[in-house]
C-alpha cells in the first residue's frame, strides 16, 4: 500500500500500530527525515521500541510515546499510570535500566481539577514503583472542544546495562517466552466501553515490567524483546520475525489467556493475540538459557504467568506461524491496525 499524500486523509488506522501505520512510517517519515542517527547510536531506521545516543562511556536509550486512552480512568489503571509504564517498558525491552521520564500533558479547557490531580498522582505512584525520576515536562491547555479530555506524551530515558537488545537479533533454534497472559488491557477497556460484566472482573495489566525484564537479562542470553502494545503479541512477534529474517512457530495451547478475557473476546469478535497489553513482553532467548530465564521471570511480581510458547526457525523467514489445538498451522499476520481504538 502506497501512501499518497495528495489525495488521502489521515485515518485512525494510520496511528493504530498495525501494518497500515507501518506503511505510513516507511512511505512518509523514513523518506522525509534525512538525519536519523546521532552519536553512533541506534537509529530511527531500526524502528525498534527506542533509539540511543552514546555519551562518553555510556549508551543512553531513549523512547517516546503519546497516550490518548479512552476512558482516562479504566479498570486497573488510568492514563497517568499508562503513560509512565509505557515509557519505562519501552526503554527496558531495549536492555536498558530506566532512570528518568520527561512528560508533556495537554488537557482540554474545563477538565476537572480533581481528575487532573488523580492522573498526576498516579504518574507519581507508577514512577515510584519503577524507581524512575520525572525530571522535566510541559503542561498546556487547549480550548474547549478542540481536544478530547487529555493527552500525555512521555519520553523514557535509560542507561544500557550490557548489550543492545534489538528486534533483529533472533536466531534459528531460539525459544520464545511471553511474560504473562495476553489481551488483558485492551479487553478490559473494551468491556468497560460496551458495559459488559463478568463473574471475574476484567482488569488492565498496565504495569512497569523493568524488574521482570532485568531478571531475564541477568538469567541468560536474551536475543530480542518487545512489549506487546498496539497490535498485541501478533504485531510484536511479526516485527521480530521480519527484522531478524526468521520464522517464529507458536504452540497455541501454550499461550496464556485468562478465561474471562477469552470469553469477552469471543463475545466482541476479537482475537486476544492482536489485542494490546500494557504489562507483558515477548522474549526471544537462547535455547540453552530458556528454562533458567523462564524461572527468573516467573519469580518476579509481574511474571508469574510466564510461559515458553514457541521457537525460532530458518524456513519461511518473516512469518509467524501458529500451531492450532487441532493439529493444523495458520499464519499469524500483522493486524491491519489495533482492533480496539484508543487503548494506549
Amino acid at each position: 500500500m502506497k501512501v499518497e499524500m495528495s489525495d488521502e486523509v489521515v485515518k485512525l488506522s494510520h496511528g493504530a500500530g498495525g501494518s497500515t501505520e507501518d506503511t505510513l512510517i516507511h512511505e512518509l517519515f523514513l523518506k522525509l527525515f534525512e538525519k536519523r542517527q546521532a552519536r553512533d547510536g541506534i537509529s530511527l531506521d531500526a524502528l525498534d521500541d527506542g533509539a540511543s545516543i552514546r555519551v562518553g562511556d555510556y549508551e543512553v536509550i531513549l523512547s517516546t510515546d503519546g497516550h490518548t486512552v479512552d476512558p482516562i480512568f479504566f479498570p486497573g489503571g488510568d492514563l497517568g499510570r499508562l503513560a509512565v509504564c509505557g515509557a519505562v517498558n519501552d526503554t527496558a525491552v531495549m536492555g536498558a535500566e530506566p532512570v528518568a521520564i520527561l512528560d508533556s500533558i495537554i488537557v482540554e479547557e474545563g477538565f476537572l481539577m480533581d481528575d487532573l490531580k488523580r492522573v498526576v498522582s498516579s504518574m507519581n505512584e507508577a514512577a515510584k514503583e519503577a524507581d524512575v525520576a520525572i525530571i522535566a515536562g510541559d503542561f498546556k491547555v487547549m480550548p474547549k472542544g478542540s481536544l478530547d479530555g487529555m493527552v500525555i506524551s512521555t519520553t523514557g530515558v535509560g542507561i544500557l546495562k550490557g548489550k543492545r537488545i534489538l528486534d533483529s537479533q533472533a536466531k534459528p533454534g531460539d525459544k520464545v517466552i511471553i511474560t504473562g497472559t495476553i489481551g488483558d488491557h485492551g479487553i478490559a477497556l473494551m468491556s468497560k466501553r460496551e458495559g459488559l460484566s463478568f463473574e471475574t472482573e476484567l482488569l488492565s495489566d498496565v504495569s512497569p515490567i523493568h524488574e521482570t525484564i532485568g531478571a531475564a537479562i541477568d538469567a541468560g542470553d536474551v536475543k530480542a524483546m518487545k512489549d506487546c502494545t498496539r497490535g498485541g503479541m501478533a504485531m510484536a512477534l511479526n516485527d521480530i520475525a521480519e527484522k531478524s529474517e526468521v520464522s517464529i512457530w507458536l504452540d497455541s495451547g501454550s499461550i496464556p489467556v485468562k478465561q474471562s478475557v477469552q470469553a469477552a473476546s469471543d463475545m466482541l469478535g476479537l482475537d486476544p493475540l492482536e489485542v494490546t497489553c500494557e504489562g507483558k513482553a515477548v522474549m526471544v532467548v537462547s535455547p540453552s538459557d530458556a528454562d533458567a530465564i523462564l524461572m527468573a521471570v516467573k519469580a518476579t511480581k509481574y511474571g508469574k504467568d510466564a510461559c515458553i510458547i514457541g521457537e525460532v526457525k530458518e524456513e519461511r523467514p518473516g512469518r509467524v506461524l501458529l500451531r492450532t489445538v487441532v493439529g493444523g498451522t495458520r499464519i499469524l499476520r500483522k493486524p491491519l491496525s489495533e482492533p480496539i481504538p484508543r487503548v494506549c
